[in-house]
């Protein structure tokens, strides 16, 4: 039998990253940390398969940002008339200022009339929770925040603003994100905005403070935007700078790119806690829905497993300050290796043209240095590769161009395409990690300074590893393939 026909994997739910148990799910939302578990709700429809329309918020909890347990609706999608629920944010209201109890889980989201004339409705309404989020009500039928006529008026994420003892929120308005202010969640006052008109339509408004690897504090407003009518992602873009309550001043005109490739829309970040339940200032997670809106029904999962969704790997941000400025850096959170199941230490590797690894797997997490010589053009690793070669993903780095690229051109996939992002090739070399599952492939650059994502449907059997080079040698070292499972059970989550 032909290697490159065999047929496709009884199953192609991801082995460790988190998917919806059935039907589909979109957009994360910010998870709240509460009695030692995160609390992680996302846009989930259960009538999707039966050809059904709209969406609830499903929960699921996780200790360690890895492994999660479904914990079932929270918010019953058209639970009211007035709409479907859409994305928002929560946050532990510790001081009874919604009027719900001190603790109460206080929850402001977006609800959509697509019935609504003329260009359909979107307002902000208040739900509740008592019973630790487990299930929510509605804190009212009118909205707390309503702007008529603004077609996109929607994403609320609300912080505390403890400098000025008050709640803030940012709202996505088109081209601009709103800022609004209030004292008990309830009455909103407009108090700024932040406006771009060259992002495309602006999303999931996100805003942090962080403390840098120098000490130093900076503030970070980040935004889902749709860039790729200028060449630039279409994920999850950043600015940092001064946030005085009302306005924020960026640094920097151009925002700064979590993640370079296709697959890492909608991303919402959240801050760690440590054991005692404090936060920590300079540690932050981010996970981001593995789809995009150009091609959101184009995967065999449904076929395979009955759903849609997955997410790509939670991963830890930290903030670093040098003469470029603030940025941020990506790392696959540090709990993904309580989940390996087998090591490979391949060790020092020499590529002249490629190389194939005595290795082959499904799951897992590729790591290595990679050093080239002055002659080198292009280095990298093909991964999901079929045993005949006709079917991979490459994780490369163009020398030449100084763009490191994940091309998912010769594997199953939504759209045959190639992303980049910008790297120093001067060093001569840099750190490589590829994270593989059954639906995505994520590659990690020079410590996380760069990240792409790309959903990706490999067919049975395509679980080879090549190292290659062109145009002149590589070296790459300490070469170790860690296999990953996330079982049924290990997931530092139940009770």
């Amino acid at each position: 039998m032909n290697p490159d026909t065999q047929p496709r994997p009884a199953t192609r739910r991801p082995a460790f990253h988190f998917s919806v148990p059935d039907n589909w799910k979109n957009d994360p939302q910010r998870p709240i940390h509460l009695a030692g578990e995160y609390l992680y709700y996302y846009l989930y429809n259960g009538d999707y398969l039966a050809g059904g329309i709209g969406t609830s918020w499903r929960l699921a909890t996780t200790r360690d940002h890895v492994a999660f347990v479904d914990r079932g609706v929270a918010i019953p999608k058209f639970s009211n008339g007035n709409g479907d629920c859409w994305s928002g944010s929560l946050v532990v209201d510790t001081g009874g200022t919604a009027g719900f109890g001190a603790g109460a889980i206080v929850a402001l989201v977006t609800q959509a009339r697509v019935d609504a004339v003329p260009e359909g409705r979107q307002a902000q309404y208040l739900w509740y929770s008592t019973d630790g989020g487990r299930s929510f009500r509605s804190g009212g039928d009118d909205p707390v925040l309503d702007v008529p006529g603004i077609p996109d008026f929607r994403d609320p994420k609300v912080i505390w603003d403890a400098e000025r003892g008050r709640w803030f929120l940012a709202l996505a308005e088109g081209d601009r994100l709103g800022f609004y202010a209030s004292t008990d969640l309830r009455t909103w006052d407009r108090v700024g905005e932040f406006a771009r008109d060259d992002l495309g339509l602006l999303e999931c408004p996100d805003i942090f403070s962080m403390t840098a690897d120098d000490g130093s504090t900076t503030w970070v407003l980040g935004v889902s935007a749709n860039a790729k009518h200028r060449g630039l992602p279409a994920t999850y873009a950043y600015w940092t700078g001064a946030f005085d309550g009302r306005t924020f001043v960026p640094d920097a005109e151009q925002p700064r790119w979590l993640d370079w490739g296709f697959d890492f829309y909608g991303a919402v970040t959240y801050p760690h806690h440590g054991t005692t339940g404090a936060e920590d200032p300079g540690l932050r997670h981010v996970i981001g829905w593995a789809n995009f809106w150009d091609y959101p029904h184009n995967t065999p999962t449904i076929d395979t497993d009955g759903y849609n969704g997955d997410d790509m790997i939670v991963r830890d941000l930290r903030l670093v300050r040098d003469e470029r400025g603030y940025r941020l850096i990506s790392a696959p959170t540090a709990a993904l290796a309580d989940y390996v199941t087998t090591t490979h230490l391949v060790g020092d590797v020499e590529v002249s043209a490629h190389v194939d690894l005595d290795v082959s797997a499904v799951a897992y997490d590729l790591e290595c240095d990679v050093s080239w010589s002055a002659s080198t053009q292009d280095v990298g690793v093909q991964v999901c590769r079929a045993p005949g070669g006709t079917r991979f993903v490459a994780a490369g780095l163009d020398v030449t161009k100084g763009s490191a690229y994940l091309d998912r051109s010769f594997t199953a996939n939504p759209t045959r395409a190639r992303s980049e992002a910008p790297f120093d090739p001067t060093a001569g070399s840099v750190r490589l990690r590829v994270l593989v599952d059954r639906t995505s492939v994520e590659v990690f650059v020079a410590d996380g300074e760069t990240v792409q994502s790309h959903r990706v449907f490999p067919l049975s059997g395509d679980e080879r590893i090549r190292l290659y080079s062109s145009g002149g040698a590589a070296v790459f070292r300490d070469v170790t393939v860690r296999e990953l499972e996330v079982g049924p059970r290990r997931d530092g989550g139940a009770g």
